[in-house]
């Protein structure tokens, strides 16, 4: 997305959207193992071969609730934005568990925030309910998986995609509705 934020004049808003919510039944071994052996490592091959991306990713199967609480949080204070890069890159390039409470509230004060402050918001009903809002949005309009990018309220591009589609979006989307 920074790629296309600098050849485009593009506005993101990230939402959220759970891996492993509560209530999702646990993973059995031999699957949570097939994934570790063999389904990680073809994942980073396709990413290193198409993409040009070594992935370096955290643990498998975490529940990412408090990193998204934390991300509406962070908007609060205007860092949503880095805050988000920071959790990214925490989790697929520098195989951290985001789902760890320190772990965020150490990316938290890198992005700016007091860590208390952060800490206290993680438990706020108010951005919780941000977060359970966003979920509902994705159940309703069908998005079942990351990513998912939706441009101009309009067109859904999901899965990973070559930077060059999704230019070829922006370009559709800015001829149809204008810069």
């Amino acid at each position: 997305m920074r790629a296309l934020q600098q050849t485009h004049d593009i506005v993101l808003r990230w939402r959220s959207f759970e891996l492993r919510p509560a209530g999702a039944p646990p993973l059995p071994d031999d699957y949570r193992q097939y994934i570790e052996q063999v389904g990680r490592p073809r994942f980073n091959q396709m990413m290193r071969e198409q993409h040009g991306i070594e992935v370096h990713s955290g643990p498998f199967g975490i529940n990412s609730r408090d990193a998204l609480i934390g991300e509406k949080a962070a908007e609060a204070y205007g860092l949503g934005a880095v805050y988000h890069e920071l959790v990214t890159r925490a989790y697929w390039d520098e195989a951290k568990d985001i789902s760890d409470r320190t772990v965020l509230c150490a990316i938290a004060e890198t992005s700016g925030i007091d860590g208390g402050v952060f800490i206290a918001a993680l438990d706020d009903p108010g951005y919780d309910a941000a977060v359970s809002e966003d979920v509902t949005l994705a159940q309703q309009i069908g998005i079942t998986g990351v990513p998912a990018l939706i441009f101009a309220g309009r067109y859904l591009v999901s899965g990973a995609q070559p930077i060059e589609t999704l230019r070829q979006v922006v370009e559709r989307v800015t001829a149809e509705f204008g810069a």
